[in-house]
């Protein structure tokens, strides 16, 4: 459990960031606008960044790429995680209209239109985790080349 403790509290602070984000677009009315949503993909790609730098100056000579994109994928999952546990509660608690606004027409056609909109949060946050530690990882990998340093 120690060595996930560096990922767990960025993926905390990152989902928090996202949070806060989702409530200030809320507090000005744009929270409606899926457009909005991408500036999520940043916020995320920040924190998984910013924890997979600071896991391999923790580790220093022991860091991989394995241990590195356990890293990154657990500060995405926990962040994707704890949203998406929030926009629920937001949905359906906090502002039960909400979701009738996001889409009045897909709402009608659909059934199960809640459980939809959360898978697709979801969804939405686990794959911009992995594409984005994927990518991360060519900039912080180990080198074969000795003449050759990384980040």
């Amino acid at each position: 459990m120690k060595k996930y403790a560096l990922p767990l509290r960025f993926g905390v602070a990152t989902s928090g960031s996202l949070i806060a984000y989702f409530l200030i677009l809320s507090l000005m009315g744009l929270h409606t606008n899926v457009f909005y949503s991408l500036f999520n993909a940043v916020i995320t790609g920040f924190g998984i960044y910013e924890a997979i730098k600071y896991y391999k100056l923790k580790l220093a000579s022991s860091f991989d790429y394995g241990s590195g994109f356990v890293a990154g994928l657990v500060t995405g999952g926990v962040a994707t995680l704890i949203f998406t546990l929030f926009f629920a509660l937001y949905s359906t608690e906090l502002s039960p209209g909400f979701l009738e606004e996001l889409s009045t027409k897909w709402a009608s056609e659909y059934q199960n239109f809640e459980a939809i909109v959360f898978l697709v949060v979801a969804t939405m946050g686990f794959s911009t985790t992995l594409v984005l530690t994927l990518s991360f990882m060519q900039l912080f990998k180990p080198s074969l080349n000795p003449q050759k340093k990384r980040a």
